[in-house]
């Protein structure tokens, strides 16, 4: 039997775990998606070491950037963002070979693009993570110009204290990359000039438990379109199997 799951720290809420056991049993596809649950990126050997029918991985927070250490080969998409959430585990013999893609820069791509208008020229980040690094390639790509916001000074990215009322008329596509807000913390949301927003603001949450997180909420009652990760999850998880079973 055939061996995915998922790696990173802590795993309680993931949906990855669901969307795949149901997958493989509908399809009568003999295979099982496990968690990988380990408290630091030096455990991740172990699990390749231990599970010989593994054929790939998802990784999720905190180590998409972590792992690309231990990778033998990185996709384009990968290499250019910084950051891997797909990993596809190659057997020949007793050499593993493991290849990172990113799948999250394809699902967040897909999902935000058909919101996008004319007047959607600028676009904040809210996280300097390997989420919010696939959020930045993909922006990009489509036209956009970014800018990071972090709650400590990181160069280039600007802080909280820096966004101004006139910045979110200016950036009105605002994306938050980071758990603030996500359940059971859902009474919390990054702190900005919300009174700013209005009709051309676009809030994408890419968190998905709570279905409508405080920083939509708070964005919608501007009138800004707010939209949450669940697509953009589905996206990515459609992904993430092409990649596992796509030839070399």
């Amino acid at each position: 039997m055939d061996i995915y799951g998922l790696i990173g720290y802590p795993l309680g809420h993931s949906f990855s775990i669901s969307y795949f056991n149901e997958k493989f049993q509908n399809e009568g596809i003999d295979a099982v998606y496990n968690n990988f649950e380990i408290p630091t990126i030096e455990d991740f050997p172990e699990v390749v070491d231990t599970n010989p029918d593994l054929r790939g991985l998802n990784v999720t927070i905190p180590y998409k950037e972590q792992v690309i250490k231990y990778l033998d080969e990185l996709s384009p998409e990968a290499q250019a963002i910084g950051a891997v959430n797909v990993i596809k585990v190659t057997r020949r013999g007793k050499k593993n070979t493991l290849k990172g893609f990113n799948s999250d820069v394809i699902g967040f791509t897909k999902s935000i693009e058909p919101l996008l208008k004319s007047c959607h020229k600028k676009a904040l980040l809210l996280g300097t993570g390997g989420a919010s690094k696939a959020v930045d390639y993909g922006l990009r790509s489509l036209g956009l110009k970014t800018l990071k916001v972090s709650r400590t000074n990181k160069h280039p990215a600007i802080t909280y204290e820096d966004v101004t009322p006139k910045m979110v008329k200016d950036y009105n596509v605002i994306v938050n990359c980071t758990p603030v807000g996500m359940y059971p913390h859902a009474d919390e949301c990054p702190r900005l000039p919300y009174e700013a927003m209005d009709s051309n603001t676009l809030l994408y949450d890419l968190l998905y438990n709570p279905d409508e997180t405080l920083f939509m909420k708070k964005g919608k009652a501007q009138g800004a379109t707010v939209k949450n990760g669940l697509e953009m999850l589905l996206l990515q998880a459609f992904e993430s199997w092409r990649f596992w079973n796509q030839q070399d």
